[in-house]
Formats: C-alpha cells, structure tokens, sequence
C-alpha cells in the first residue's frame, strides 16, 4: 500500500534493475535521479538479471515473496559481495 520514494544523489544508473523488478509485477516510476514506488499486492515470479550487487539483493529478496519460480540471471554478483 502506499507510495514512497527513492532519490539517488551518488551513481546515475543506480535504478538499472527497476525493469527487472517491473519484469515481476512492481510498480516503480523512474523519473531522473528519483524512484517512485507504489505499493502493489503481489509479485509473480519471472526470469530477470542482476546487473550489479545491490540489484542482485533487491531481486533476491523480490523472489523470496513472489508468487511462482523467480531465476535470476548473473547472480554471481551476490557470491562478490556476500
């Protein structure tokens, strides 16, 4: 429920993997260096790609809540980091 919002005032492609996490049912808006999120009821499970360490966290912790089989693509990320 709700709407909230993510700015990023550090790295211009923070919010690469937003289009993955839209890949599973979220409703996220970029626009800029700010992420507007709305809540939604679920996620759906989905292939989709780690494109960096945080991204892979943020798909990893997606799946875990998804609705259905989630496969995560380069997730050697999270082996680099974790």
């Amino acid at each position: 429920e709700g709407t909230g919002a993510v700015i990023e005032t550090i790295f211009e492609n923070r919010f690469m993997h937003v289009y993955e996490l839209h890949r599973m049912g979220a409703k996220i808006q970029v626009e800029g260096n700010t992420a507007i999120v709305t809540g939604t009821e679920t996620l759906k499970g989905a292939p989709v790609m780690a494109t960096d360490l945080r991204a892979s966290a943020s798909l990893v912790i997606s799946a875990l809540v998804a609705e259905g089989d989630t496969l995560i693509d380069r997730i050697y990320h999270i082996d680099r980091g974790y």
